[in-house]
């Protein structure tokens, strides 16, 4: 299970619910939890996710092989 999903899931949120907190599309979402990802989020898509689950971006950065977005 990806990282975004099990944050996701221990935030109790829904796909759908993330997506709209995030700001982001649900697809966004889909394919971020695809492990492996079945695509590369852009820095600042990461940072929303990250706010909207309440975690520092650093936590999903790792999964995605990318730097620290700038907040």
């Amino acid at each position: 299970m990806s990282i975004l999903k099990t944050k996701r899931l221990e935030a109790a949120l829904s796909q759908q619910e993330l997506a709209d907190r995030a700001g982001v599309d649900i697809n966004t979402v889909g394919a971020l939890e695809k492990d492996p990802p079945s695509t590369r989020p852009r820095p600042q898509t990461v940072r929303k996710l990250a706010e909207a689950l309440g975690i520092a971006p650093s936590v999903l950065v790792g999964l995605f092989n990318l730097e620290v977005p700038a907040a």
